[in-house]
């Protein structure tokens, strides 16, 4: 009876748990340790999720006939408001249709990063180097999985900062 008692008292602790499946890798040259969500597919795109160390990378795949530049930025739309949080592009130059969010992985967690894992997002607007957009728009179900997946990014990232 004790036994199934205080299994009852942990079932809460199970059920609220994520289930983060998170590659990780270590570099061959720097022996840093980096983790990631490998790609997801979404609407109009694919993400992967990176963190290090240093810091938390949001890569986007749009497909190759996309260019992106420093100058390129993206705006990501929050479901039941009209808050939008506004992003440059944090890679390099290229044509291979690759937009990146770069954070910081600090401690305590920064506020935009940390509003990716409780907001869910609606839809994502890119603006390439030739002021052209291209959208992604999550369902409900990609929403709540880019929301747990940030959450176990951040989360795992912390851990590299010790």
């Amino acid at each position: 009876m004790k036994y199934v008692l205080s299994l009852l008292l942990a079932l809460p602790f199970y059920v609220f748990a994520q289930d983060c499946k998170l590659k990780t890798k270590k570099d061959i040259y720097t022996k840093e340790i980096k983790i990631s969500t490998g790609f997801v597919q979404l609407g109009g795109g694919q993400v992967s999720i990176e963190a290090s160390k240093s810091e938390i990378d949001f890569m986007f795949s749009l497909g190759s006939e996309k260019c992106f530049d420093d100058a390129s930025t993206a705006a990501a739309f929050f479901e039941g408001t009209k808050l939008k949080t506004n992003f440059k592009n944090g890679g390099t130059m290229n044509c291979d249709g690759l937009f990146h969010f770069t954070f910081r992985n600090t401690n305590p967690t920064q506020y935009t990063l940390q509003s990716l894992a409780t907001k869910k997002i609606t839809s994502i607007r890119f603006k390439d180097n030739t002021k052209k957009e291209s959208a992604i728009t999550l369902s409900a179900e990609q929403q709540q999985m880019l929301m747990d997946l940030t959450g176990c990014i951040i989360n795992e990232a912390k851990r590299l900062l010790q």
